[in-house]
């Protein structure tokens, strides 16, 4: 990965997605099941984890079984489509409120995952508005891939990327080359 990564930020203040272009990441099967093992191994027990909709929904699946806690969703779109190299809006669309799935849960830890933390908006939308809806216990959050050039660091991740990545979920396109799971999930620091 480059070492001079950066996040460019428009004029709006939104922070744009970085891409290298050199290749597009594929996200097989396998190594999807061995990162969750991963984040599940090295990360607390929450007493549920949420998985932001849509990406999100099959790690917070994989990691709700690991843990044997229950599942819920949070919808909150960035994203209109799979499209490769789509840039980011910065604007994250969440529910008026909560679903039942949701508020079943208030004052839980709980654990947000998504697939990817692109330029962190979905992640910082997001924690604020659990906080507001349901006041968690505690909230630590989760990734497949993080962007090098995100403004935002989930509590644990798996590969660093800068450029596209194809999920299992995803609808398949062409890719170049294949994420091969880590000894270890990334870690970040305390504050």
């Amino acid at each position: 990965m480059a070492d001079n990564a950066t996040t460019v930020v428009h004029g709006d203040g939104v922070a744009a997605r970085v891409f290298e272009h050199q290749r597009i990441w594929r996200l097989t099967q396998e190594a999807f099941t061995t990162a969750a093992a991963l984040i599940a191994a090295h990360e607390p027990a929450p007493e549920v984890v949420v998985g932001i909709a849509r990406g999100g929904l099959p790690f917070a699946r994989a990691l709700a079984e690991a843990y044997r806690v229950p599942m819920a969703a949070v919808a909150a779109r960035h994203n209109h489509s799979d499209e490769v190299h789509l840039p980011a809006t910065g604007q994250v669309e969440l529910p008026g409120e909560p679903g039942a799935d949701l508020l079943a849960y208030r004052g839980a830890r709980f654990l947000l995952v998504d697939d990817i933390c692109g330029t962190g908006a979905t992640y910082r939308a997001v924690l604020p508005w659990l906080a507001n809806h349901l006041d968690p216990a505690g909230v630590r959050t989760a990734a497949l891939c993080r962007s090098e050039a995100s403004t935002f660091t989930p509590d644990a991740w798996v590969w660093d990327t800068l450029d596209w990545v194809v999920f299992p979920w995803n609808t398949q396109t062409s890719t170049t080359e294949d994420l091969t799971p880590p000894a270890r999930p990334r870690i970040a620091r305390p504050h």
